[in-house]
């Protein structure tokens, strides 16, 4: 897998985990609790950080990525 594809899909995935959080926090403002749109959001966030994590950890173990230290 080319590297900057490998990147694109991280970037991704934090973008969309990233835009989760704020449509949570914006129905959470606007709704006031008369819908289950924060709860959704929040849950999609959940489910997308389970799931980064995991896509991370298989990389690792199937050896596409290198983990290093911070100045490796």
């Amino acid at each position: 897998m080319n590297d900057s594809l490998k990147l694109l899909l991280i970037i991704g995935f934090v973008l969309l985990i990233l835009w989760n959080l704020g449509a949570g926090l914006y129905y959470m403002l606007n709704d006031k609790g008369r819908s289950n749109r924060t709860v959704n959001a929040l849950t999609r966030r959940i489910g997308l950080s389970v799931a980064l994590i995991a896509l991370v950890l298989l990389a690792i173990w199937m050896g596409w990525i290198k983990p290093h230290g911070v100045y490796g």
